[in-house]
């Protein structure tokens, strides 16, 4: 009995593969499908191509892509805001404060360079502060900073 694999379990299996990426969220699963519905368009076109042939493009594409992504793509979408380890990132840091927080309203500190990717931060300070103030970053509380007078 012989084994017959028409284009759209290809599409199927490729399209499985791709959902299947939003249970595992590892970013390889999407490459294998990818690859599926490549070997879909290919078998559409070419109706005779033999099942072992059909594995063997289907795995050397799932590579192709898989180091495609791994080598050229991924490295270029590099967060380079430091997210994840803002505390480290900002504690010590040196502003200016622009404006006064007042009752229930944060204040708001400019950086001569963006931290995080923003060069005003609203923060929080113990001591009374004025417009013109250097404070200085002691920690980091959700999206504010938390800051102390810079003597």
């Amino acid at each position: 009995m012989e084994l017959i694999i028409v284009w759209w379990y290809w599409l199927v299996f490729g399209m499985l593969l791709i959902l299947a990426e939003m249970l595992i969220p590892s970013f390889t699963l999407f490459w294998f499908g990818l690859a599926g519905l490549l070997i879909a368009a290919l078998l559409f076109f070419l109706p005779d191509l033999a099942f072992s042939l059909q594995l063997l493009l289907w795995a050397l594409a799932s590579i192709f892509f898989t180091v495609l992504w791994f080598k050229y793509f991924k490295p270029t979408m590099i967060d380079r805001t430091k997210a994840g380890v803002s505390k480290e990132a900002v504690t010590g840091e040196t502003g200016i404060v622009i404006k006064v927080p007042q009752h229930e309203l944060r204040g708001i500190v400019r950086f001569s360079m963006p931290l995080l990717g923003a060069d005003e931060w609203e923060f929080i300070c113990r001591d009374d502060c004025h417009v013109g103030d250097r404070v200085e970053v002691t920690d980091v509380s959700g999206n504010t900073l938390v800051v102390k007078l810079k003597n």
